[in-house]
């Protein structure tokens, strides 16, 4: 026992004698910075994705509603984009086909009545299964000028602590937010709170014009020290209920690798305590940066429980995309609580699959009910859904799989006459309501071949199967790299920021991949 004990001193003496040495690192201020082992990120990966089970085909019949929660992020799509760039294939489920899908923009019709959004629905051949249909429905947001955006009050709450010492992350997020800032004003309010052992507020609430002194304290900052995540979100709420804005803008934008480790940790904890926030009109969204530790599933949760968007920052032309050229979709919710619900025909629909969306699935009884949370679309974003339809053969007998002892299941008379697919229906509620508004509308069954479909039909579809071939999904068929590259090439069509010739590119160096 006593030469554990000696042992032990002589640790705590070798310690203390460390010129680097405080006793309480988690005192150290925020911006000061603590050595930290410079590690490259390959010789270590902790990185956290949740497991995504992917949706089966449902029976028509015994299922007709589908009933999902919008999702405009786009985190998996980039943070994909950087395994591939770095040589490397990604965990199946950091692949969420949706946000592959919804990371590009599409040629909606904008909105022209009372509500903020228009709605495009499409059906055609599938590309993967010759056999199967599928069914394009998106969701246009009205577009903004920069002019028209009302006032921001913004908190930055900035990850500063040991693990952010990278070049993609600490100093790749103070160029994003660089970016950021230039697009304020004088109407624009902007505070900064940073966090490593502990969190503090760097700068106070600051007018968009005294940009000097607002890079100034972006520029100052310095990483070191653990993670205390949760004590920065409480204190950014704090911040941003000070000054909050009415109808203006007032969110929190989180910015870290997610890799929460003092206080309040566990996913549970922190969105309960976001929960608990959301109902004061602030809303938070979140950047992910880096590789290595990046904590994929918890960053995903916190965004979707703060009303706040998702995005994976792997190069400052994405932090361009987010924060200058999307900046109206990315600060600014035109519709919140944004439901799904397609009620399909069992006449003409045998079985449907519902392409991704698996962490937003809710059940049919959640749409009507305004207590449920749901997603929330951004000014000009658009939001996109792929269904993969199994088409009723016809004059086939339509029996139910189940016998019920108490119920039957039957087909409406009217159905089989109807040239209706589906009912597709919307609801949201405005940003300051709690009450939702309905949308509905009918799908026609339309005989389209996939050469006939329009170009964003095709390369969402081309998406799609991307996406498909990366998770290796039971459900991929004939789906194949050059089909993509082939879909993807032919719909192209006006590509004038260059993202979809860059997705493009990306197939091509998964093919490589594929083949070595």
């Amino acid at each position: 026992m006593k030469t554990y004990l000696s042992f032990f001193v002589l640790i705590l003496v070798l310690a203390a004698c460390h010129p680097n040495y405080t006793g309480n690192d988690y005192m150290r201020p925020a911006n000061e910075a603590m050595e930290v082992p410079q590690q490259e990120p390959g010789e270590f990966n902790t990185e956290e994705y949740d497991r995504i089970y992917e949706n089966p085909f449902l029976d028509a019949l015994q299922n007709p509603q589908s009933t999902f929660a919008i999702d405009v992020d786009g985190a998996s799509y980039t943070n994909t984009r950087r395994f591939l760039n770095e040589g490397k294939m990604p965990p199946k489920d950091a692949v969420r086909i949706e946000e592959f899908i919804n990371y590009f923009t599409y040629d909606y019709p904008d909105p022209t009545g009372e509500h903020p959004f228009a709605t495009y629905t499409e059906v055609a051949d599938c590309p993967w299964n010759a056999d199967h249909k599928l069914l394009h429905v998106g969701i246009q947001g009205k577009r903004l000028n920069t002019e028209e955006l009302p006032n921001n009050n913004l908190v930055f709450l900035l990850d500063v602590s040991g693990s952010m010492d990278y070049p993609d992350k600490l100093p790749l997020l103070k160029s994003a937010f660089q970016l950021l800032v230039d697009q304020l004003d004088e109407n624009d309010r902007i505070a900064i709170v940073v966090y490593a052992g502990a969190a503090g507020q760097v700068l106070p609430s600051t007018t968009g014009d005294q940009k000097e002194t607002i890079l100034a304290a972006i520029n100052n900052l310095e990483a070191g020290g653990s993670t205390a995540g949760a004590a920065g979100i409480q204190l950014a709420y704090q911040i941003a209920e000070e000054h909050f804005i009415e109808d203006g803008n007032n969110r929190i934008i989180l910015a870290t690798d997610g890799d929460f480790n003092v206080g309040t940790s566990s996913d549970a904890e922190l969105t309960r305590l976001i929960e608990e926030k959301r109902e004061s009109g602030i809303y938070l969204s979140a950047l992910g940066f880096g590789t290595g530790n990046y904590k994929d599933a918890k960053m995903e949760k916190i965004a979707n429980n703060g009303n706040g968007n998702f995005y994976y920052i792997d190069q400052i032309l994405e932090a361009k995309k987010v924060l200058v050229n999307e900046m109206g979709g990315t600060l600014l919710t035109i519709a919140k609580d944004v439901k799904i619900q397609l009620e399909f025909n069992p006449a003409k629909v045998a079985q449907y699959r519902l392409i991704g969306y698996e962490n937003r699935l809710l059940r049919n009884e959640d749409f009507a009910d305004d207590t449920k949370d749901a997603g929330e679309l951004g000014a000009g974003h658009s939001v996109t859904a792929l269904y993969e339809i199994v088409p009723r053969e016809p004059g086939e007998e339509i029996t139910s799989s189940t016998k019920y002892t108490y119920q039957t299941t039957s087909i409406a008379p009217e159905a089989y006459a109807s040239k209706d697919m589906a009912t597709l229906r919307f609801r949201y509620k405005p940003p300051q309501d709690t009450t939702s508004q309905l949308i509905e509308q009918t799908i026609l069954d339309e005989q389209t071949s996939l050469n006939s479909a329009t170009s964003d039909f095709r390369f969402a579809a081309a998406v799609a199967e991307f996406g498909l071939l990366l998770r290796d999904s039971d459900h991929k068929k004939n789906a194949s790299y050059e089909q993509v590259l082939s879909l993807g090439q032919a719909a192209r069509g006006d590509d004038r920021e260059g993202y979809r010739a860059s997705f493009l590119e990306l197939v091509g160096q998964v093919q490589k991949l594929a083949k070595d």
